[in-house]
């Protein structure tokens, strides 16, 4: 029998989903099915459109080889595993004779564990071990929370949280759910059998595609004991954020409520002594942090020193006193043991770690007006262990709408751990680079404005005359914007100073969840959506509804962000440019993700309005234009509000 080609295969994938296939997606699967064929390894860019789900999909499948696919959003694997998955098996089957299966595989505290359900939740000492559905009061959120989850125990096939909705809130889903660390194990949990969590592993185990999360691929990587099964092919979609997200996996953090809970924990193990220890040492960290200042620690001050110096010891002390008693007068006593466990390595974890001073950590105090001061350690890179863990072994292809940063692929590739493209090295990787562009006509359907008359916007401060160009503009579209600051404090205020000058209805991230602000934004054209970080990244409204997306400036790291800043020193006493391998490269990816709000389909017309003259004046503005969309420049006001009327008035003929 011919082996099927896979021009065909994807031809009947796209017409399997009531797609059109596209010059870039069929470059994309050519390249991937290389890859795999090669055992080596590629960076794809591929733009909003060209459908590349299904360009990593096909060649992935039709090799027949256990596919990792590792995204970053919910939506993502959603799509993958609702959508496009199942239409692409069922288009591919008879070409192929098979039916490759697949299964979604998250980290554990995302599933209902069945003994903390039934059971109960160990709790701290004042509070006793209780009914946790009988406690919270059924009137209270909470407590409907909890009796919702209940319920929802007896139907759910897979107890995965993000299978229910509405969702419940943080406090309510850590009631009924453990992490790795707390988890008794299959063999001895009298629920074992029944487990979701396992369920799931046991479904990656027999899949020929397994979708997870980059957090979950970080945890694989970075703690030795395998979580994914084996595999010979690694996808990264949404490569962008896989950095950032290995970042977060390894950073650890100490806090005085955090050490107080293990020791509550762990009271009623332990002898008394032993016990007591670890409470001094507690109540003398908890001595130093309420004098904490926010701000990075170049040294470990001595206070800090001897306080984790003493908390590591009286941890490592309770943790074996926990392995060495046993105590039938506590009840559930493994499940109990086992958070208490869990709750003192992770003190002695992160107090050893931070003792140990690697040159490659950065450490920094964080505070918060509701929490108080956390301790916080975070790799400087985490480029090598990326380079050592990712690409070892299997071959792996990294795909985002945005990884050529300033017109090249090799500030990504740094990041991970490669070379620059083409450049041999004995240790890293060799990988090669494609650009496929996008379906849609960038110059045509947008511009991109830069005010370059504004004021360049200072640190603190509102900007008067950024105000006036905002309203101005969005008067212009008829509303149909979608503003993205680059903090908080800007999207209230640009609100607020609006929501008394103009009609128009301005909805503010954080004022409702973020799916029903999207999609009230979606229902209303007049309507302007205001916000923050998540808002560049998250946001997908094609059509009339948003036609001008507005940054107030370029948003680079605050120059107190303490992992950033170490990150620009060390690169610079290694005789880089460290300003542009790190702010700005940080910048051009949130631009470029934020400029791509603005044209999701091929009948979108728009304006992307930058309000911060840099991009037009400073040096590195070059560098951040070439990361964005082709769109048509112009930095003349006049001009952009004459194209912005004409795209409102044509979205008005069309009763839109």
């Amino acid at each position: 029998m011919t082996k099927p080609s896979l021009p065909d295969l994807l031809h009947a994938a796209v017409s399997a989903v009531g797609g059109t296939e596209r010059p870039g997606q069929v470059a994309m699967a050519e390249a991937v099915a290389e890859a795999i064929d090669d055992n080596t390894h590629r960076l794809i860019q591929a733009g909003t459109g060209t459908g590349k789900s299904l360009g990593y999909l096909v060649p992935a499948l039709a090799h027949g080889e256990r596919v990792v696919v590792a995204t970053a959003t919910l939506a993502l694997q959603r799509q993958l595993v609702e959508r496009d998955l199942p239409r692409t098996v069922d288009a591919l089957h008879p070409q192929l004779r098979r039916r490759p299966q697949f299964a979604m595989l998250k980290g554990r505290s995302n599933y209902l564990c069945l003994h903390r359900l039934h059971e109960g939740a160990p709790q701290d000492e004042e509070e006793g071990l209780f009914d946790q559905f009988e406690a919270a009061a059924p009137t209270s959120k909470l407590g409907q929370d909890l009796l919702r989850l209940r319920d929802w125990a007896d139907e759910t096939e897979t107890g995965d949280r993000d299978d229910l909705t509405p969702g419940v809130s943080d406090k309510a889903w850590s009631q009924i759910s453990v992490s790795s660390r707390e988890c008794l194990g299959a063999t001895k949990c009298a629920y074992g059998a029944e487990c979701f969590a396992e369920a799931a592993r046991e479904r990656a185990k027999l899949a020929d595609v397994v979708v997870t999360n980059h957090a979950l691929l970080a945890i694989d990587a970075i703690e030795g004991a395998p979580v994914l099964p084996q595999h010979e092919v690694l996808i990264v979609d949404e490569a962008h954020e896989l950095v950032s997200r290995v970042t977060g996996v390894a950073t650890g953090e100490l806090t005085p409520g955090q050490v107080n809970r293990a020791v509550k924990r762990a009271a009623k193990l332990v002898d008394e002594k032993t016990a007591d220890s670890l409470q001094t040492a507690s109540e003398s960290f908890e001595r130093v942090m309420e004098l904490a200042l926010p701000g990075r620690l170049e040294e470990l001050p001595e206070d800090l020193g001897y306080a984790l110096a003493a908390l590591r010891d009286a941890a490592r002390n309770v943790i074996s006193a926990i392995g060495a008693t046993r105590d039938k007068s506590v009840h559930d006593e493994d499940a109990v043991r086992k958070q208490a466990l869990a709750a003192v390595e992770n003190v002695h974890g992160v107090a050893e770690r931070i003792l140990l001073g690697s040159e490659y950590d950065v450490l920094w105090y964080e505070r918060h007006d509701r929490f108080g001061a956390t301790l916080r350690v975070a790799p400087l890179s985490v480029s090598g262990l990326l380079r050592e863990k990712l690409f070892e072994d299997r071959s792996v292809v990294l795909t985002s709408a945005t990884l050529k940063l300033g017109g090249d692929f090799n500030g990504v590739a740094a990041s991970l751990g490669l070379s620059p493209e083409g450049v041999e090295a004995e240790d890293a990787p060799a990988w090669k680079g494609l650009d496929v562009g996008s379906p849609f006509d960038y110059p045509k359907q947008g511009i991109l404005y830069v005010a370059k008359h504004l004021a360049t916007p200072g640190r603190e401060g509102t900007r008067g005359d950024m105000m006036d160009e905002l309203a101005e503009l969005i008067e212009a579209a008829g509303g149909r914007t979608l503003g993205l600051f680059s903090s908080m404090r800007g999207a209230k205020a640009a609100a607020e100073e609006l929501r008394g000058r103009l009609d128009n209805p301005i909805l503010l991230q954080g004022e409702e969840t973020l799916g029903e602000l999207i999609k009230a934004f979606a229902a209303d054209p007049k309507t302007c959506l205001f916000g923050t970080l998540s808002l560049w990244q998250g946001v997908d409204v094609p059509g009339p509804s948003c036609q001008l997306v507005i940054m107030d400036r370029i948003p680079f790291p605050r120059p107190d962000d303490p992992l950033m800043s170490a990150r620009q020193k060390s690169v610079e006493e290694h005789g880089g440019n460290g300003f542009m391998a790190v702010a700005a490269t940080h910048a051009a990816l949130l631009m470029a993700q934020g400029a791509g709000r603005l044209v999701r389909a091929s009948g979108d017309r728009g304006v992307v309005a930058v309000l911060d003259p840099r991009l037009a004046t400073a040096r590195y503005g070059s560098f951040l234009r070439a990361t964005l969309p082709d769109f048509w420049y112009t930095t003349d006001r006049n001009q952009v509000r004459r194209s912005l009327a004409a795209i409102d008035a044509a979205a008005q003929a069309d009763g839109k």
